[in-house]
């Protein structure tokens, strides 16, 4: 297999801890060029993994196969529908965009070019909680608690960019969480949110099949180490997973790194792509929506 000449766009803390090494790990992809707002910035991550910069964005969209986004939401809508446009597959980050608005804007551009996507929704990719996605789905949910706590948005933090700092943790972990609980317990048809999303923000997720469950999420709680996960109690026993992180699964960045150069080859979306991802965005709004 050809390695997929790959686009990073982006040169920001992760872009450096999984983006660039997760394109680099292995033969299906090759890091070709990289772009980024700050021009230094992407000359470091390109000199560190052998690549080049790209002196534009569009000089970047003729030089590769497809693209991988490591930037904020509202970024990353702009220049996606440009490399839609420009028919280039796309790996993007969740959310994909800061409000439904523009992530439906951003569906639209893509569906019109007919690309194929992928969306790094973490979780997805790990073996083991694929496991817990396949044993939950196939016993029967009597109720579910989720929770992703961390001190990531506090002053100083690796990930208190303005964007996470502004919009607190629903726009930035709700999605792992409502995908998590999606996947494993059944189809949400609802979901209601309270509380402040810069501090402490709980969810309660309606269930297509009647399941109601519930999580908690803030990114400036001061724990030492990220609590993350899902707990899903059925009439067989109860199942638990807890989420990849930063730290966590490190056949990730393989499992990413191989589906998407197969997305790119064959031109067909992944099945965790920009709709699935169109979708969770619909349930963060609801849960912002007063009852």
């Amino acid at each position: 297999m050809t390695a997929v000449k790959i686009g990073l766009v982006g040169a920001g803390p992760w872009a450096n801890l999984f983006h660039a090494p997760m394109i680099t790990g292995g033969p299906e992809t090759e890091l070709t060029a990289v772009w980024a707002r700050r021009a230094e910035a992407a000359q470091e991550i390109a000199t560190r993994y052998n690549s080049t910069t790209a002196p534009s964005f569009e000089a970047l969209l003729e030089q590769v196969d497809a693209v991988v986004f490591a930037v904020p939401p509202f970024i990353q809508a702009d220049l996606a529908a440009q490399t839609a446009a420009a028919g280039k597959p796309m790996l993007l980050e969740k959310p994909i965009g800061l409000d439904l608005p523009q992530a439906r804007k951003l569906v639209d551009a893509i569906d019109d070019a007919g690309v194929a996507t992928q969306v790094v929704f973490t979780n997805r990719y790990s073996p083991t909680i694929r496991t817990f996605f396949a044993d939950a789905q196939a016993a029967t949910p009597i109720g579910a608690v989720g929770y992703y706590i961390n001190q990531a948005a506090l002053p100083g933090g690796t990930f208190a960019t303005p964007w996470r700092v502004e919009n607190g943790a629903l726009l930035d972990l709700g999605p792992h969480v409502l995908d998590t609980l999606d996947a494993a317990v059944g189809p949400i048809r609802k979901v209601r949110g309270e509380g402040d999303p810069k501090r402490w923000y709980v969810i309660t997720a309606y269930h297509d099949n009647g399941v109601i469950s519930q999580a908690s999420m803030s990114l400036t709680s001061p724990v030492v180490a990220d609590v993350a996960g899902v707990k899903v109690y059925t009439e067989q026993g109860e199942l638990e997973c807890e989420f990849v992180g930063k730290d966590g699964d490190p056949e990730v960045p393989g499992v990413i790194r191989r589906e998407f150069a197969q997305v790119v080859t064959s031109g067909k979306s992944h099945e965790v792509d920009v709709h699935r991802a169109l979708y969770i965005q619909q349930l963060l709004e609801q849960a912002t929506t007063p009852a």
